[in-house]
C-alpha cells in the first residue's frame, strides 16, 4: 500500500518506520497537528499537543522495492460497483490458508461488467456489478486474496466524493500482480496461483419452494435465536427453518440439550410446499447481512440440496448455503 498526505516539509529525507506501532499510536492521538522529527541513529520523536513519542525505524534502503507495472495497461472501474461487490462477495471467501486460492476473490471483468466469487467450500457468493464506463479489454481474470480486496474496500469507503462526480480506481491486472490506484493511494496484492472451482455449476438453475421475507426482520429472529444456537458445541449451530405454506409463515427453532429451546415466527410470501430445513446460524447470519436489499427470496429444491438466497429487486447478487443434516 503506498499513499501520501498534505505536510510541511522543512527537511526532505526518508525512514522506515514500524507500521503497527505508528498507527496505534496516531489513532489515539487527539486531533491536531502532529510533527515528525528524525535525529541521528533512525530515531524518530513524534511530538503533539500533548507530548511526544520516539520510536527506533530503519535506514529507507532497507525498504523492499514495490512492484512495478510491466505488460498491463491500465482500465477504469468504477469505485461504486468495485464497493457493491466487494461487500457482497468478501464474508464467503476462506479464512485458512491451506485452502490455496479459496483464501481469494475471484474476479471477472468484462466490458460492461465486473464479476465477484467468493467461496470457502460451504457457502458461495457470486455478485455482478455494472461499470460506469464501457471497458475496452477482453475477459480478464485473477484471483486476489481476500485481504488485499478488504482493504481496498475500506480505502474506497473512506473517500468523500462530490454528487454526480463518479469514482473511479484505475486497475492494473497482470497474471501475477495487481494494482488499483485511487487518488494518491495505490495498492499492489501478489494474485493467487490456482484453478478456481467453477463455481456456476454449483448453482441450481430451477427451484421448487421461495420463500420471500423481510430480510431485517429475518436477521432479528435469527440473532434471538443465536443465543440458544451458539450454547451448543461450535460444530453444530444450527437453527431449523420450518416452512409453512398453508399459513404463509416462517417459523426459525432451536433446541440446545440441558440448556432449552427457542422458536420465532415471521410472515413470509411462500410458494411451495412446506419444507422444514436447518442451516448454520453463523452462515445464515453472514449472508443476510451482506445482502443490500429489504427483502430477501429463498429458493429451495429439498433439505438436502443447496438453497440460494437473492435480494428482491436491485443488485445481481446470489448466496448459495448448503444446508445442514437436521436429526430427529
Amino acid at each position: 500500500m503506498k499513499t501520501s498526505v498534505s505536510s510541511r516539509v522543512e527537511e526532505a529525507g526518508s525512514i522506515t518506520l514500524p507500521a503497527k506501532l505508528l498507527g496505534d499510536i496516531i489513532s489515539r492521538l487527539p486531533s491536531g497537528e502532529i510533527t515528525l522529527n528524525d535525529s541521528k541513529r533512525e530515531r524518530v520523536t513524534l511530538t503533539c499537543q500533548s507530548g511526544s513519542y520516539q520510536m527506533q525505524g530503519l535506514n529507507s534502503e532497507e525498504f523492499p522495492e514495490l512492484p512495478q507495472v510491466e505488460k498491463a495497461k491500465a482500465i477504469e472501474l468504477s469505485a461504486e460497483a468495485l464497493l457493491e461487490g466487494l461487500r457482497g462477495s468478501l464474508f464467503a471467501a476462506s479464512n485458512d490458508e491451506s485452502k490455496q486460492v479459496l483464501v481469494g476473490i475471484r474476479l471477472t471483468v468484462r466490458s460492461e461488467s465486473i464479476e465477484f466469487a467468493a467461496t470457502d467450500g460451504h457457502r458461495l457468493a457470486v455478485v455482478e456489478t455494472i461499470n460506469e464506463k464501457e471497458i475496452d479489454t477482453e475477459e480478464l481474470q485473477v484471483t486476489v486474496p481476500a485481504k488485499a480486496l478488504r482493504e481496498l474496500e475500506r480505502t474506497i469507503a473512506s473517500v468523500k466524493t462530490e454528487k454526480d462526480q463518479p469514482l473511479m480506481v484505475k486497475a492494473y491486472l497482470e497474471p501475477e500482480q495487481v494494482v488499483f490506484e485511487l487518488g494518491d493511494r495505490r495498492l499492489t496484492s501478489r494474485t493467487l496461483e490456482g484453478r478456481y472451482p467453477d463455481y456456476r455449476l454449483l448453482i441450481p438453475e430451477s427451484f421448487k419452494l421461495l420463500v420471500s421475507v423481510q430480510r431485517r426482520e429475518l436477521i432479528g429472529a435469527l440473532e434471538r435465536i443465536a443465543i440458544l444456537a451458539n450454547q451448543k458445541s461450535r460444530e453444530s449451530d444450527l437453527v431449523k427453518f420450518s416452512i409453512d405454506s398453508e399459513a404463509q409463515i416462517l417459523s426459525l427453532s432451536v433446541e440446545a440439550q440441558d440448556v432449552g429451546s427457542g422458536r420465532e415466527s415471521i410472515q413470509a410470501q411462500i410458494a411451495g410446499d412446506s419444507l422444514e430445513i436447518a442451516f448454520s446460524v453463523k452462515y445464515a447470519m453472514d449472508s443476510l447481512k451482506n445482502i443490500p436489499t429489504e427483502n430477501v427470496t429463498i429458493k429451495i429444491n429439498s433439505a438436502t440440496t443447496p438453497v440460494i438466497l437473492v435480494p428482491l429487486g436491485g443488485s445481481n447478487m446470489i448466496h448459495l448455503l448448503m444446508p445442514m443434516h437436521l436429526k430427529n
